[in-house]
């Protein structure tokens, strides 16, 4: 009996693209993923990287590499991405050591903040890649 009544109390409507996520769930699903995305990038930049050092025709051919639009659009997005990720990274660093409250009017402002961060490091990366 208990536990028919429970199944009714349950959301029926699980559409992801009708439901309004909050700030700082928008945030947290963004740190993951811009996780995922710094991790990848750092295995192509490494091989960038050794393709540089190992003689002059590989860094030429790096240079080459990198002189491309798409690939400074590339990596300007695995900077934003970074950016995001290290920013992100701070935030929770200062609600676990007590500098930020763990309220929602806090949480919502730092995840806010750190979205016009992010953006202005990027505009910044974007500067610096172009």
């Amino acid at each position: 009996m208990w536990g028919n009544s429970l199944k009714k109390q349950r959301p029926v409507n699980l559409d992801l693209q009708t439901i309004q996520f909050p700030v700082t769930a928008i945030a947290s699903i963004l740190h993951r993923v811009s996780g995922v995305i710094t991790f990848v990038a750092v295995g192509i930049l490494l091989w960038l990287l050794g393709h540089s050092l190992a003689s002059e025709e590989g860094f030429l051919y790096a240079a080459a590499i990198l002189d491309s639009v798409i690939v400074k659009f590339i990596l300007w997005g695995i900077l934003t991405a970074l950016a995001y990720h290290i920013v992100g990274g701070l935030r929770h660093l200062m609600m676990d050591f007590g500098f930020l409250e763990e309220e929602l009017v806090s949480g919502n402002r730092s995840a806010r903040l750190s979205f016009i961060i992010t953006v202005v490091l990027s505009l910044l990366a974007g500067v610096l890649v172009w």
